[in-house]
């Protein structure tokens, strides 16, 4: 409903990317949650309001660069940033030990993109190369370095905050969309930047609220311990790694529940029913600060 909502004030998919919207890789992303496979986790711990994909999340991107910005490369660009996002996305990154910048799973976009036939085909009748649109780190409103706005980074606010922290409202929704616009920051690039006070001050309290949440007991160790269910998957060959970014989350997760290894058992166990009282303290370190400083009326505001 929320999503809905707010995919509908973000404006009509553009003709040209609708031709994207049905490539394979873009549609597997249909079936990998926005939530790190945590839409599967204990409810005791998890109560999402909204089923949200990460094909969700790249849509709302590309329409919220394509609002922005009217560049066709840039959207494309936006659309595919999460391509590669294998199932329980930064749970993997969890299991990798990249806990600080959870990028490890990215290293896959540039195979993931050329081997599509249906998408490489789009490229061509829009006469764009793969390499103009593969590094989406290249368009600025897309993807920044904390603590700078992005596409990425706002709707990932808003989306967590439709479905996770619940904090968000319909006219919240209305007032950020509305507001938002593309100055040019202190190093000359292109950023998400807003107009009003009230809005800005809004964004920033959602996005606290959210880096409380992503820093709790509960998910350190939920996220740790997706991250070791996936790797003893692997170590016991259900599934190689590389499948992690090409099956979906549901046939990892059946492939998991007919196992019969007693240890994969356990930890299953503990992931469907854990209550809060029974999850321990565990040490992350260095884990991703969602710090943001955002833009209003050409000022950055920085915090504390």
């Amino acid at each position: 409903m929320y999503l809905e909502f707010y995919q509908k004030q973000l404006g009509e998919i553009p003709e040209f990317l609708e031709k994207y919207l049905k490539c394979p890789s873009i549609n597997r992303l249909k079936k990998i949650g926005y939530f790190c496979g945590m839409d599967y986790a204990s409810k005791n711990i998890y109560k999402f309001q909204e089923k949200i994909s990460r094909y969700d999340h790249s849509l709302s991107v590309a329409l919220m660069v394509w609002k922005l910005t009217h560049n066709k490369k840039a959207t494309i660009a936006g659309l595919f940033h999460d391509i590669s996002t294998p199932c329980f996305a930064h749970a993997i990154d969890y299991m990798n030990q990249d806990y600080e910048k959870q990028e490890s799973t990215e290293l896959f976009t540039q195979d993931i993109i050329l081997n599509d036939q249906e998408l490489m085909k789009c490229l061509k009748e829009d006469h764009i190369f793969p390499e103009e649109v593969i590094s989406f780190k290249d368009y600025s409103v897309v993807d920044n370095e904390r603590p700078r706005l992005c596409a990425d980074r706002l709707d990932g606010i808003i989306l967590t905050s439709i479905s996770w922290t619940k904090e968000i409202s319909f006219e919240d929704i209305e007032k950020i969309i509305d507001d938002i616009i593309i100055i040019q920051n202190e190093e000359g690039q292109d950023e998400i930047a807003f107009q009003k006070a009230k809005v800005v001050d809004r964004v920033i309290e959602l996005n606290d609220e959210i880096d409380e949440y992503c820093h709790s007991k509960e998910d350190n160790y939920m996220m740790s311990l997706l991250g070791s269910i996936a790797k003893k998957g692997i170590e016991k060959k259900l599934f190689h790694y590389e499948d992690l970014y090409s099956m979906n989350e549901e046939e990892i997760i059946k492939l998991l529940n007919e196992s019969s290894d007693e240890e994969i058992k356990e930890l299953l166990e503990k992931f469907y029913h854990i209550t809060k009282k029974e999850v321990p303290e565990i040490d992350i370190p260095n884990l991703k600060k969602r710090r943001i400083e955002p833009i209003l009326l050409g000022k950055r505001i920085k915090k504390n």
